[in-house]
């Protein structure tokens, strides 16, 4: 079997469990593949948690969620160094960040001081306590998720930790009939439990398996015009007056070299899990809203009229020329 289909099987498999929720289990894989890291906003109750707990144990990695609270500290995170007497010495003791995948759950109830703890994670795949730096697994994936229902005490993500997600995924509630087969599913995993019967099995797959994913999704062939084609997208964002007055009063900034990046890393992972060894524009576009809606500073007047950073992206993408 094939780098490719072992992980469309894979992807079938999360599919059939966490159900009515098709997009998100594509762009965790996405994530995974193109090697970042996702911030997930959705109301309580949509099987996130779930999505990634059950992708950790496809790929074969260890899982950890930790629970945002305002009373969080960057310790709690990252870890710290434990004295230990009979020795007179410190030894570090790893936090929950030292795991394949980490579900940051709830990520704007925590302060700023321990958002931050994620950043040089994040970024630099590495914490440093003291004077010490601690390398992470090369199989890092972060999902922070956001309630957009409550927002009293909460603490807003800068633009800077923002920049940091590889793409920001916005989900909503199952249509009927995958409400229906929720119920049914649920039904059926609640009568497992009490039988001791064995849970439903998740096709698995190695991490060499993603390893050598990566490298085949970096050999995917893009021609210069779909390069170009990126570019311009996110030089539109910079310099909106060229594209329409209404841009240019909308565009507070513009999308950031990581935005660029997002898309080309993402539109490459896209095309690769629909069985292409090429990049199209269609590529570049189903990935662009989920790369690009947290790179996009919004001014007053369009938020005033309601104007949304997705609005902005459907007219870039209607005005820039694609190939």
């Amino acid at each position: 079997m094939s780098n490719r289909e072992a992980i469309l099987a894979l992807k079938e498999s999360l599919c059939e469990i966490i159900i009515g929720q098709a997009h998100l289990v594509d762009r965790l894989l996405i994530a995974v593949l193109a090697d970042g890291h996702l911030l997930v906003e959705g109301a309580p109750g949509l099987a996130k948690t779930k999505a990634i707990k059950c992708l950790a144990q496809g790929v074969e990695g260890d899982f950890h969620r930790i629970q945002f609270t305002p009373d969080l500290l960057p310790a709690d995170v990252t870890g710290t160094e434990i004295y230990r007497p009979q020795d007179s010495s410190f030894e570090f003791q790893p936090g929950p960040i030292f795991h394949n995948l980490v579900l940051a759950d709830e990520i704007n109830r925590a302060p700023a001081k321990v958002q931050s703890a994620l950043l040089e994670a994040m970024g630099e795949r590495q914490i440093s306590v003291g004077k010490y730096t601690h390398k992470l697994p090369p199989l890092f994936l972060v999902m922070a998720t956001q309630n957009p229902i409550e927002q009293e005490g909460t603490y807003p993500l800068p633009e800077a930790q923002l920049d940091r997600f590889l793409m920001h995924v916005t989900i909503g509630y199952p249509d009927a009939a995958s409400e229906q087969k929720i119920l049914q599913l649920a039904r059926t995993e609640a009568s497992k439990q009490q039988s001791e019967a064995a849970p439903a099995d998740i096709i698995h797959v190695t991490q060499q398996h993603i390893f050598a994913a990566r490298k085949e999704i970096l050999e995917l062939h893009m021609i210069p015009d779909i390069e170009q084609y990126i570019v311009q997208l996110t030089m539109a964002s910079r310099n909106p007056l060229a594209y329409g007055d209404d841009l240019s009063a909308w565009i507070e900034y513009g999308i950031s070299p990581r935005g660029t990046i997002a898309m080309d890393a993402c539109a490459r992972a896209h095309a690769w899990l629909h069985n292409r060894d090429f990049v199209t524009p269609e590529d570049v576009q189903a990935v662009a809203h989920d790369c690009l809606r947290h790179r996009i500073g919004l001014t007053f007047e369009a938020e005033a009229k309601g104007v949304t950073a997705d609005h902005i992206i459907d007219v870039l993408i209607d005005r820039v020329s694609a190939p």
